[in-house]
């Protein structure tokens, strides 16, 4: 996705070789419109599959697996990493390392909202190390739906998580991969390098 990869080189914060910040427009601030075409292109991607049900983590991947779930006209659902009181205690859960925070969270999804019948696109903003997308997948296997895809938003693809996704059989598609990155640097998987101004 050009635009995409353009509004990395151009407003995305490259602090280290493997930190990319892009809170301006994807996860802090979020350009609207962007979300609204990065759901619509995974909706293009996944053409023609029955999907019945789009999957994220909360929170970042939220405003993306709602756009996906509009373009596709089906409902989404998102993981929460702490369990509220008024979550009941039929969950499906899995444990998941945050690579940013730091930090092991267990994350949870009522059962309520998920089953065998189901047909799964999970939509995430970032696939690094892939531990929230892994977490996502024995959610949805322990449901004992089926898993469509996973669609990211941005990939570092010197990172593992790409190939831990594969290794289980998942398909995975990502609208910007990164092939290698540092500050003021960064190149496309699909492309040579080009330096940042």
């Amino acid at each position: 996705m050009k635009v995409l990869q353009e509004r990395i080189r151009q407003e995305g914060l490259i602090l280290s070789e493997t930190v990319l910040k892009v809170d301006s427009f994807l996860n802090h601030q979020v350009d609207t419109q962007l979300a609204l075409a990065i759901g619509q292109e995974f909706a293009r991607i996944f053409a023609g599959r029955p999907i019945t049900k789009v999957l994220t983590v909360e929170a970042s991947g939220i405003q993306f697996a709602m756009a996906a779930g509009i373009a596709l006209n089906v409902p989404f659902i998102y993981a929460k990493k702490k369990k509220a009181v008024t979550l009941a205690e039929d969950v499906y859960s899995a444990e998941v390392h945050s690579f940013t925070r730091q930090e092991t969270y267990r994350i949870s999804i009522s059962r309520k909202y998920l089953g065998p019948e189901d047909r799964v696109l999970i939509v995430d903003d970032f696939l690094a190390t892939g531990a929230a997308l892994v977490g996502l997948t024995d959610i949805v296997a322990e449901a004992g739906a089926e898993l469509v895809g996973v669609g990211c938003v941005i990939e570092k693809s010197f990172q593992e998580g790409r190939g831990l996704l594969e290794q289980r059989g998942v398909e995975v598609h990502a609208l910007a991969r990164i092939a290698e990155m540092a500050p003021g640097f960064v190149r496309f998987v699909e492309e040579n390098a080009v330096h940042a101004e």
